[in-house]
């Protein structure tokens, strides 16, 4: 497995300097650097390359992250939203084939994070978006690129919760390049068992984020059992990348949009830098040796 992490670990909005990220997680032993979707349709050409190349030399690898906006909900019943989506995604591959990207995660089958004070159809939101997913996964095979279905916590979302309706999803689309994304944090909230859903998800298993239950780093001393992870991860042949996704800082777009209302870490960079190099170390153990 590759081990990396998201850059929203240090930032307060979404977005951020690459660049320096890429120079940083290199540096702190990481094997991925995940950014997010946000704005790379505006993003040009040139600068992607740039960054691509930025992250070859300093043998990083890239992977992305993204919650669509409402305006990209693939799911929604107005077909303005949905153009709107297909519109975003054919710029934004573009740009992601540029920066030498083939995996893709999040909740792309709908919108995040979800406005409950709207009204909305379980069964006929899963069957659109079902259908719209085979067309979006054949635009991004034309570029190289795998999308991650996130399963994520009720609260977030509502269409995938759990591995058995991730997967069930995936394979009604059929595509070789739409998988299925599961995130401990996630499921420390849905499943009955973390190893189960792993298991369930076997071979279809397309892309995975790691995080404590309360979203700080993996840690040693934890409820969560990171070596009985490691194995079941291995025991499903899955070799692909293991992305930690921490939120431990309060303020800002991000904050509100994970919900993160105190300061869960000192908002100091060389600290965060060192909690991050010391998680990285940990889990890479965890999961080879475990």
């Amino acid at each position: 497995m590759k081990y990396g992490i998201y850059y929203a670990y240090w930032e307060q909005q979404w977005g951020g300097d690459y660049l320096k990220y890429i120079k940083k997680v290199g540096k702190l032993g990481f094997d991925i650097l995940e950014i997010s979707c946000a704005g790379l349709d505006a993003m040009t050409l040139n600068k992607a390359r740039e960054l691509a190349a930025a992250a070859k030399d300093s043998g990083v690898a890239l992977t992305g992250g993204y919650g669509p906006r409402p305006v990209e909900n693939i799911a929604s019943p107005d077909a303005a939203v949905v153009n709107n989506a297909f519109d975003f995604w054919k710029r934004t591959f573009e740009v992601l084939s540029c920066l030498g990207i083939t995996t893709v995660g999040g909740g792309l089958y709908s919108y995040w994070p979800v406005d409950y004070e709207k009204p909305f159809n379980k069964e006929e939101d899963l069957k659109r978006s079902i259908e719209e997913m085979k067309k979006l996964g054949a635009l991004a095979a034309e570029h190289g690129i795998t999308l991650g279905m996130e399963a994520l916590n009720r609260f977030e979302g509502y269409l995938l919760n759990t591995a058995e309706e991730d997967l069930a999803y995936v394979k009604a689309v059929g595509r070789d390049n739409v998988k299925v994304m599961l995130d401990t944090f996630h499921m420390n909230i849905e499943e009955d068992s973390i190893i189960d859903a792993i298991k369930t998800a076997g071979p279809y298993l397309g892309h995975f984020h790691i995080g404590e239950a309360n979203r700080r780093p993996p840690r040693a001393g934890t409820r969560m059992d990171w070596a009985a992870i490691g194995r079941a991860l291995r025991e499903a042949g899955y070799n692909g990348a293991a992305v930690m996704e921490p939120f431990v800082l309060q303020g800002g777009q991000v904050g509100k949009d994970i919900k993160i209302w105190r300061n869960m870490a000192a908002n100091d960079e060389a600290k965060l830098d060192e909690e991050a190099r010391k998680s990285v170390t940990f889990i890479r153990e965890s999961f080879e040796r475990g």
